[in-house]
């Protein structure tokens, strides 16, 4: 069996999740986990945004194959983490697509995570009610 020859890789992460996102010589296919991209994220609202740093940076995906693996958080969470790999995959195989992608927000990590709870307390933020006497 012949290997494939890599391309560019990238990691990406958001909220507890995170995801390495590997570009090969391809026809154009996705695979997450083992499983073609259609199949993985069934909402097609995410798999536009996850999408959205190869329309921004114009990268031609016809001759690239996609092999994506995605752990942790849910389903929205990944969908980021891959977003947020795939424009560093591509910055990484071309540079020049690197403004562009920067000024669309695709490069940034998108750090918000849901606040710990806190010990004696019932939740992040709630309080129990206080009694003055």
């Amino acid at each position: 069996m012949a290997t494939k020859k890599a391309i560019s890789a990238g990691t990406g992460r958001r909220k507890t999740a995170s995801a390495r996102v590997n570009l090969f010589e391809g026809k154009g296919n996705w695979t997450v986990n083992g499983v073609e991209l259609e199949k993985y994220l069934p909402s097609e609202a995410l798999r536009d945004y996850l999408k959205q740093p190869v329309a921004i940076s114009g990268y031609d995906m016809e001759k690239v194959d996609v092999v994506i693996y995605a752990k942790g958080g849910g389903i929205s969470g990944q969908a980021g983490a891959i977003r947020h790999g795939l424009a560093r995959a591509i910055v990484a195989a071309d540079e020049t697509t690197r403004a562009a992608l920067k000024k669309a927000g695709c490069m940034t990590r998108d750090s918000r995570m849901k606040e710990r709870k806190k010990p004696g307390q019932p939740g992040a933020r709630k309080r129990f009610q206080f009694s003055k006497r």
